[in-house]
């Protein structure tokens, strides 16, 4: 009952099944809730870009504009194909079910591992992001970020588990206060940059030279910036929890987010290079834009602020979309089926929890390192980017529908720039990290197949197509008991109901103690008889199965039933105090064909 309340307490009242219907997202809290996982990375991407060019001198952070502006043209190119992803399936057009309903069950399940994957490292790189603008704002807590990490996770699931709408409602103003912080910085920042009237900037100016940088270098700091397109397929895989319209109003949400995300990524960009901004290990790209900027007013830490809390609230889109997507492969029969299960508040609970168990393990490793963590990063996105896309031009294709031939052109060319992209992000980061990612992508679908094996061959086996009925069963019940009291006594009540033929076994450990049940035996023993088994290695189960094999000897419908009396103690603590015999013997009888075990309680009082 204690759990019970508490559960009541973080979780909330449960949602009626009819209340479904009313938790549906309109489009500016649908923005908050899927496309905060884009939004924020643009906190981080550019950092990325510029952490990997100072390896050659500063010299070459001037590549950082040619860079952002390929990125951005990325990012309007996937969000351009992933419109007509939604305009196909407006029921949810995820990576996963685009490539099994196109490309077949293998690139389905190739695109649902990859996808997981990157769930998880969403969650784990956006809240060590998130601790990260904390800590450049308050540096005496750098110490303490693992723990301020897993506080993040923990404090997000328990908002996903409250229902979808109430997250929306948490989350929406912490999205739009990032936006606004973000657009005037970048406002006030340009006009500054333009009529020179901020601050002379305390940064060395990044000279134009580029000599001395290779292609390999470049093509690395491309795909560290490319994280700035993860979670752009979180609208289209969401489109169900839209309010209707679905299709439209996910597609105008997509759009949105596109036009933003290219904003304030090319403006974070362009004003770090004309800052003369570098990377630097205790504090973020944008708090030193910030700072420039704003100085140390309330600005810089309100700024700050929006960017911690958009950072560690965007692991929303992925507690948003690993349930989803985790429904979707266990109505397949690819993962438990207790991933298809709603919880009390209208969300696959079971999805969340796991989802935040393995991002805080992630987390816990790395010891909330940012960049430890981007390497495992973008991989799997642009694989799922690619097949489906990919899938999308085999539909156009098959089916021929209005506007087919450019739709066809728009996907195929989201494909071919978004594989390349997987490719060279493969091929610059594998050593760095991404051969993880790389290796559990098979690793995963191999499991995916092995579940489904095992859940197919329970359906053959207990389908009844061509079943006839058994022969008659024959049963034999048999009271364990270990001495002679009133739990036992009920014990032997029940096993009298099922069967008049009923038998009491004991096995002897002690022969003063069989003596000893013996004389009690006579009176209390309701006239059932009591078998000793006799044990001289004190083993309880051996002699115990050695006389049900006895009793089974060729007859495969000679049923044993098991009646264990146990009591039960008035305080959960006291279990401890007992011998747990009773749980011994059922795990033993658990895999044994033909035993049944039927447990009676006999519940003390206080």
């Amino acid at each position: 009952m204690r759990l019970y309340r508490l559960k009541r307490l973080f979780v909330g009242t449960p949602l009626p099944t009819a209340q479904q219907r009313h938790e549906r997202l309109g489009k500016a809290t649908a923005l908050a809730v899927f496309a905060s996982d884009a939004l924020s990375s643009v906190a981080y991407a550019t950092e990325e870009i510029l952490l990997v060019l100072i390896l050659a001198g500063s010299a070459a952070l001037s590549y950082s504009l040619p860079i952002a502006i390929a990125i951005a043209i990325l990012i309007a190119i996937v969000v351009s194909s992933y419109r007509q992803t939604i305009h196909a399936y407006p029921q949810g057009g995820g990576a996963y079910i685009v490539s099994k309903d196109n490309l077949g069950t293998f690139a389905g399940l190739v695109a649902g591992a990859a996808l997981l994957i990157d769930y998880v490292l969403t969650v784990a790189v956006s809240v060590a992001a998130g601790v990260a603008a904390v800590t450049s704002a308050v540096p005496v807590l750098f110490r303490h970020r693992v723990w301020l990490c897993v506080a993040a996770v923990v404090l997000v699931a328990l908002a996903n588990l409250r229902g979808i709408r109430e997250s929306g409602k948490l989350f929406a103003a912490p999205t739009y206060l990032f936006i606004g912080t973000l657009g005037a910085l970048l406002m006030y920042g340009g006009l500054g940059a333009i009529f020179n009237f901020l601050p002379e900037a305390p940064y060395v100016q990044h000279p134009p030279g580029l000599e001395g940088i290779g292609l390999f270098l470049i093509l690395r700091a491309f795909s560290s910036g490319c994280t700035a397109l993860t979670g752009v397929e979180a609208v289209s895989d969401g489109v169900p929890a839209f309010r209707p319209p679905e299709a439209h109003n996910a597609r105008i949400v997509l759009t949105w987010l596109g036009a933003i995300l290219i904003t304030l990524f090319l403006g974070i960009t362009v004003l770090a290079y004309d800052f003369g901004i570098s990377p630097r290990p205790e504090e973020t790209v944008v708090s030193q834009l910030a700072r420039h900027v704003f100085g140390t007013s309330p600005l810089y830490y309100l700024t700050q602020a929006g960017t911690a809390l958009i950072l560690l609230l965007a692991a929303n889109t992925s507690f948003a979309d690993f349930p989803r997507l985790s429904f979707f492969l266990a109505r397949d029969r690819f993962i438990p089926r207790q991933f298809a299960t709603q919880g009390d508040r209208l969300v696959f609970s079971n999805g969340i929890v796991i989802l935040a168990s393995l991002a805080t393990v992630l987390l816990v490793a790395f010891r909330g390192d940012t960049h430890a963590l981007i390497p495992l990063y973008a991989v799997g996105v642009f694989l799922s980017f690619t097949l489906s896309q990919a899938s999308m031009v085999r539909r156009w294709l098959r089916l021929r529908e209005e506007g087919w031939w450019w739709r066809t052109w728009l996907n195929g060319l989201g494909a071919v720039v978004t594989g390349l992209v997987m490719l060279t992000i493969a091929a610059t980061k594998f050593t760095h990290g991404a051969w993880i990612v790389v290796l559990l992508i098979p690793m995963l679908v191999v499991a995916f197949l092995t579940v489904h094996r095992h859940y197919e061959e329970v359906a053959a086996q207990l389908s009844l197509e061509g079943f006839e009925p058994p022969p008659p069963m024959t049963n034999t019940v048999l009271v364990l008991v270990g001495d002679i009291h009133r739990g036992v006594i009920k014990a032997i009540q029940y096993a009298k109901s099922l069967s008049p033929a009923a038998k009491a076994v004991f096995v002897e450990t002690d022969p003063e103690r069989t003596r000893k049940l013996e004389e009690k035996w006579g009176k209390w023993g309701m006239g059932v008889p009591l078998i000793v088994l006799t044990s001289p290695y004190r083993s309880l189960l051996g002699p115990l199965l050695e006389y049900i094999d006895h009793l089974q000897k060729g007859d495969e419908n000679h049923v044993v039933t098991i009646v264990l009396p146990e009591f039960i103690p008035a305080r959960w603590w006291q279990l401890g105090l007992h011998n747990q015999t009773a749980l011994l013997i059922k795990g033993a009888m658990l895999f044994r064909k033909n035993v049944i075990v039927t447990d009676v309680p006999y519940h003390l009082k206080h």
